[in-house]
This record gives structure tokens, C-alpha cells and sequence, in this order.
């Protein structure tokens, strides 16, 4: 199996060996960005409440699968175990962040265009025919909205969440949409979105939605909810409520189970693309 276990931490000290930190800036933000691995570029955003460990461990498969990984930091504290009295305050401060569009009717959110700006530096660093992007949850549909960026042609969707009132719209403009279409079929590119049947943050309306907007550009595989890790991290159990992050706090790490078979199909997407084109 890719990639090795990482237990629960709560400073980050150990979670991040294997990935050296950088301080990235684009058009006046600065974040940090851990890089390891050898390969294309690909972009490992986090799920909410942050860079986990369990998020770690999934980028350690995509760096051993061949890759060069850049995980952005873009909220909460890396390497931190995700507890309740850690995550609500990270959401709450999200929710109403400017560069988060939480909520239906926001539109795009304005991170995507450092996330853009991040992929392009990757691509010409570690060459190869383009990047990969995995969004997960809050940040799941960035994975699409980075592929305005001509450089990512492998974007992920995991369990994306957002708007989180309106389980049937999309995080993006008209324009957005309309570009993405466009750029979709012009460059025949695909995405491929992975969610559980009963997740109440991600339904089959929003995936309904994704299909609608790229046809059958959207590739979209459904677990069922009752194969989901019965005990994750507490803001998982206790806040999110209900099977989620299939490949991070939901994923049950066992040889042939549904998760990792799920993970493994994001691997073999990325080098489908990215390794053998």
C-alpha cells in the first residue's frame, strides 16, 4: 500500500518530515506551502479545520506515487489534530473570510487565483504535462476553479462542500462556470469527484449540479456511507455528523477496503494524466 501512517499530532512536528516549508506570496498574501517528493506538481489542498495529519498521510501516497506535492496552508494550525475546541473557531473565521465565499451567491472564491497562481510556479519548477489539484470539502471545488489556470489538467473533487446553505449550487461565477465548460471541452480534460452516498455536506444534488455543468467531463464515484471510519478525529464525529472525508478522517486504512480503493483510483487518475500522457 502507498504511503505510511501518520499518527494524531498536535504541534506538527513529526507530520511534516519528508516535506520542507515555504513561504509563498502572490499578489500580497503570503502562505505557508510544505513541497516534497520528486514528479509533476500536485496541489494537496486541505479539508476543513486544516492541514490534519490524516490529510499528511494522504499526501505522503500522492508524493509516493511520483509526484511532487504542494500543500498550501489556507487555514487553521498544520499538524494539528483535529479537535472541536480547535476547528469551530477555524470555520467560524472561514465563513466570513473574503477570500472564502461560504455561502450561495458568493460566486468564485478569490483564493482560487492564488491557488492558480501556485500551480503555475509548480509546473514550471517540476515540468511534465501539467499539475494535478485535489480539493477536499471546504476547499473541494478549487480543485475545478484552479483549472482556469492552463497549467492543471488533473483536478480532484473530494466531498466538495461549498456553498454549505445550498446543497444544490456550486462555488462559482457564471463566467467561471461558462470558462471552465469551455476549457473542459476545448482541452478535453475530465474531473473526477469522489463523495459518500449519505454525506449531508456533499449530496447527489451537487454532484448533479457538477454533471450538469461537464457532462460526462465529470467522473463521480459514490461510496457507501456505512464503509466510512466509524471513529474519526472529534470534529469530525461531533460537528461534521455524518460520513465525509473519504480519503483523509473517513478513510479506514485497510488493504481492499472501499477508501482505499477510492484513493487509490485519485492515484491512478493523476499518473493517467500526469505520468503517461
Amino acid at each position: 500500500m502507498l504511503g505510511d501512517h501518520v499518527p494524531p499530532s498536535t504541534d506538527g512536528v513529526h507530520a511534516f518530515d519528508g516535506f520542507a516549508k515555504h513561504t509563498v506570496e502572490y499578489m500580497g498574501h503570503a502562505r505557508t506551502v510544505h513541497v516534497g517528493g520528486a514528479g509533476p506538481a500536485v496541489v494537496v489542498m486541505p479539508e476543513m479545520p486544516g492541514i490534519s495529519p490524516d490529510v499528511v498521510r494522504f499526501a505522503r501516497c500522492v508524493r509516493d506515487a511520483g509526484f511532487t506535492v504542494y500543500m498550501p496552508s489556507l487555514f487553521g494550525v498544520d499538524g494539528a489534530y483535529p479537535t472541536v475546541e480547535h476547528a469551530e473557531p477555524v470555520l467560524r473565521r472561514a465563513c466570513v473570510s473574503r477570500e472564502f465565499r461560504a455561502f450561495a451567491g458568493g460566486g468564485t472564491s478569490p483564493v482560487a487565483e492564488w491557488l492558480r497562481a501556485l500551480a503555475r510556479d509548480a509546473h514550471r519548477a517540476c515540468g511534465g504535462p501539467g499539475v494535478g489539484a485535489v480539493g477536499m470539502c471546504f476547499t473541494g471545488n478549487f480543485a475545478l476553479t484552479m483549472a482556469l489556470e492552463p497549467a492543471v489538467i488533473a483536478p480532484v473533487l473530494c466531498q466538495p462542500s461549498l456553498p454549505l446553505d445550498d446543497p444544490a449550487a456550486l462555488e462559482l461565477s457564471p463566467e467561471d462556470a461558462a470558462m471552465i465548460r469551455e476549457r473542459f471541452d476545448r482541452d478535453g480534460l475530465d474531473a473526477l469527484g469522489l463523495r459518500f452516498d449519505n454525506d449531508k455536506w456533499c449530496t447527489g444534488q451537487r454532484f448533479a449540479a457538477y454533471a450538469h455543468l461537464l457532462g460526462d467531463r465529470f467522473d463521480e464515484r459514490v461510496l457507501p456511507g456505512a464503509c466510512a471510519n466509524p471513529t474519526p478525529p472529534p470534529f469530525f464525529r461531533d460537528v461534521v455528523g455524518t460520513p465525509h472525508s473519504v480519503v483523509t478522517a473517513h478513510l479506514v486504512d485497510e488493504e481492499g477496503h472501499p477508501t482505499v480503493r477510492a484513493r487509490d483510483e485519485i492515484l491512478a487518475f493523476l499518473r493517467t494524466r500526469l505520468l503517461h500522457s
